[in-house]
């Protein structure tokens, strides 16, 4: 009998992950603005999913609880390792897998600071409420409302450039 139950839960992790895999990447992607470190952020985030997956799979938040795993992961991925990656050999050339690198308002978002870049892809992108956005990074609803102004401040600063990069006349 205990079997059959746990078939049946690696049945469901099973589906929840073939369901949901191509929606996670591109959030991930989002948020790191590197497919590989997507990659792996999804990946950690559903290995942390099938370890508590009895406790978890049960309530109606699988979705927030992957993606929650994956903003805060992200957003201490500081603490790990540095943003810098020194290596003895150079790459032959740039690694250009991604249709916004290199543009302008990539650019940009790329120069924000994480925290930042995670508050404005959990309200513009994930579409939460900085209630939302305040439980899934651990923070203060003031905190996503200064964090969300100052990267918007940022950007607004960068507009003009971006505005002349794409072509528009100002």
């Amino acid at each position: 009998m205990e079997k059959d139950a746990d078939v049946q839960d690696d049945s469901l992790f099973e589906q929840f992950v073939a369901e949901r895999v191509d929606g996670l990447l591109r959030y991930g992607y989002v948020l790191t603005g590197n497919p590989h470190d997507a990659a792996d952020l999804v990946q950690e985030a559903l290995v942390r999913l099938r370890g508590s997956w009895e406790r978890v799979r049960r309530k109606h938040g699988l979705d927030a609880y992957v993606r929650t795993t994956m903003t805060r992961l992200h957003v201490n991925i500081w603490r790990r390792r540095r943003r810098e990656y020194v290596t003895a050999a150079l790459p032959d050339h740039a690694y250009e897998d991604s249709p916004y690198e290199g543009s302008c308002l990539w650019d940009a978002l790329a120069k924000l600071p994480r925290r930042q870049r995670a508050v404005l892809v959990l309200r513009y992108y994930e579409q939460l409420t900085d209630a939302e956005i305040a439980a899934v990074l651990g923070i203060s609803r003031g905190t996503v409302r200064s964090q969300a102004s100052r990267a918007l401040d940022k950007l607004r600063g960068d507009l003009p450039a971006i505005v002349e990069n794409m072509g528009y006349v100002t």
